[in-house]
């Protein structure tokens, strides 16, 4: 109701002044048609003072204009958080009658009323200039980690406050008021943002340095995933980030397996970076929708927590989270981790990993050569489950089976110099007693394909 009623002065005023101004004209008019002693040359008597202002003698026009300049001299001042501003204003007075009814030596005080005909118009703009938008706080994100920049407040002016303010000043005879700010809060802040790409999890494995070959793809992987951005139910695809593991893509020869056998290629050690990977993904609460075990045991992870990649085979997971996910890695000093940042859902995520058997390698193969080494290390077949255990607080909410997996049995194969060799049967196998191991009791018939796969994947596992 207020601002109805400032509003409603407003338009008063200009009203207002707009019929003074006809009335003027209209007088100015008449005398001038008639030329009698009116308005413009009718003279105010002798000796009348007109608030503080000695007129008489002059004519009532020059009287009204030499009384109404004293006051006409004093601006309304607008008050501002940059300083004043000062507006010109109006007045209407009853001066005219007074001075044609004053008697000679006379003090009349005239009863002025200041008008702001275009109040409306003119503090509008004044609100407009001394209002700007608040600027919401801004992120940057890139492989060196997250960034900020601060949020900043706008301000508001109540522009219905300010006419009020100003017309009951102006009512009361003063010649000033404030303008009202109102601070405006941004929508998003610096607070917001950083509590929106709070640590996930992480996760760490490690290898050794001194392979320098290894440790290069590793980190190079590692390079073209950090500073990854997963919008809401956006998926990520592990060969898509990294590339094709070629030399033309930077990449160096090191062991991968292939066929079952640990041989040089191409690539070797980026399923290192792929299984840290989907670890911190998981632990990160992101959904896995594909990733493949190796067809040997890995020494990095537990079973059924590796990720083999390939030109076959992919690691895709998805963001399942309203806000976006972002990915930090970094390898080197034989160690490879990668960090997920988001906002936390309330739940901690975990993954178990279960061995439901072993099968142990046969004996060694021993073979002659120039000196004595290990060709091939031997290993043991596992059958394995992995789960994912979700907690809010010390709750288990879940259990879900992630992978059931089994890796293949590896006979090892050792060169002896021929003067060492002892007298190998014709199967290849050394002689004396079979050995005799928990896993394997000496009954046992030992067959390497025990714990293959059905189907190898295809191409080299890196």
């Amino acid at each position: 109701m207020r601002r109805k009623d400032c509003l409603r002065r407003s338009a008063s005023c200009k009203e207002t002044m707009k019929k003074l101004l006809r009335i003027q004209i209209a007088l100015l008019l008449a005398g001038c048609a008639f030329f009698t002693g009116g308005w413009t040359f009718g003279k105010v008597r002798k000796g009348v003072v007109a608030d503080g202002v000695a007129v008489g003698g002059l004519t009532y026009a020059e009287a009204a204009e030499t009384v109404r300049r004293s006051y006409r001299a004093e601006p309304f001042v607008i008050h501002t958080p940059e300083g004043d501003e000062l507006f010109e204003t109006e007045y209407t007075d009853d001066l005219d009658d007074l001075l044609r009814a004053a008697k000679r030596g006379e003090e009349v005080h005239a009863t002025r009323k200041r008008v702001w005909v275009n109040a409306e118009e003119e503090l509008s703009s004044l609100c407009a200039r001394h209002s700007f938008a608040a600027a919401d706080a801004a992120l940057s994100f890139s492989a060196r980690g997250f960034s900020y920049t601060k949020e900043k407040a706008g301000r508001a002016c109540d522009l219905s406050a300010l006419l009020c303010d100003v017309f009951d000043a102006m009512e009361r005879g003063e010649s000033e008021a404030s303008l009202t700010v109102l601070p405006v809060r941004a929508d998003v802040t610096e607070e917001d943002l950083r509590g929106r790409t709070r640590p996930l999890a992480s996760y760490t494995t490690y290898f050794d340095a001194s392979n320098s070959a290894r440790a290069h793809n590793i980190a190079l992987a590692a390079s073209r995933i950090t500073g990854t951005v997963l919008g809401p139910g956006e998926e990520f695809s592990f060969n898509a980030a990294v590339g094709k593991r070629t030399r033309e893509n930077g990449f160096e020869e090191a062991n991968i397996i292939s066929g079952g056998e640990f041989v040089p290629g191409v690539g070797g050690g980026v399923c290192q970076a792929s299984t840290t990977l989907m670890n911190a993904a998981l632990l990160a609460g992101l959904k896995v929708t594909e990733s493949r075990p190796h067809s040997l045991t890995v020494g990095y992870v537990p079973p059924s927590r590796d990720a083999m990649v390939s030109e076959y085979s992919d690691l895709k997971f998805v963001n399942p989270y309203p806000e976006p996910v972002y990915c930090l890695g970094l390898a080197g000093g034989g160690k490879v981790r990668f960090t997920f940042y988001g906002l936390p859902d309330g739940c901690r995520y975990e993954v178990e990993s279960k061995v439901l058997l072993t099968a142990a390698p046969p004996p060694e193969k021993i073979v002659e050569g120039e000196e004595d080494r290990v060709l091939r290390a031997p290993k043991a077949g596992v059958a394995s489950e992995s789960y994912l255990l979700v907690y809010r607080g010390n709750e288990l909410l879940r259990r879900t089976l992630l992978r059931r997996d089994t890796y293949a049995v590896v006979q090892g194969i050792r060169q002896v110099k021929p003067s060492e060799t002892p007298e190998t049967p014709s199967d290849g196998t050394s002689s004396g007693e079979p050995s005799k191991t928990l896993d394997n009791p000496p009954s046992a018939e030992y067959n390497i394909n025990t714990f293959r796969r059905r189907s190898e994947p295809k191409g080299g596992e890196l």
